[in-house]
């Protein structure tokens, strides 16, 4: 898992900003966006922080959601965990960068799972 200084580090690199400190909020929840490569079916998801959802046979768990706090609709940065329940193996873990998906990725070769933006309320 990241620090919090290497999240810091992240939202800047994501912002294009120079490393400097960057106040975050965090969100009671995330929508995270799922593919299924094989039947081209795309889902998005609400997820409260610590759920964990069902996707094939894979377990998704949201940790943390942040987002810049002068801007809460500007990026998203979550902390997910993904095993493989069928194999007790888990496949990633780690902040998940909406406006970089593929800077932290989940690697599988049939579903992708990535961060669309922090809720700033549950409903």
């Amino acid at each position: 898992m990241l620090s919090r200084a290497a999240l810091l580090l992240c939202l800047a690199f994501a912002t294009g900003a120079q490393a400097q400190a960057v106040r975050t909020g965090a969100g009671p929840g995330a929508v995270l966006r799922t593919l299924d490569k094989t039947s081209g079916e795309v889902v998005d998801v609400e997820m409260a922080i610590g759920q964990t959802m069902a996707y094939g046979p894979l377990q998704v768990t949201l940790h943390d959601c942040r987002y810049p706090a002068n801007n809460p609709s500007g990026d998203a940065f979550a902390l997910v965990q993904v095993v493989d329940a069928r194999a007790i193996q888990e496949l990633f873990a780690g902040w998940m960068v909406a406006s970089s998906p593929a800077l932290n990725a989940l690697e599988h070769r049939r579903y992708d799972v990535w961060v669309l933006r922090c809720l700033t309320s549950l409903n």
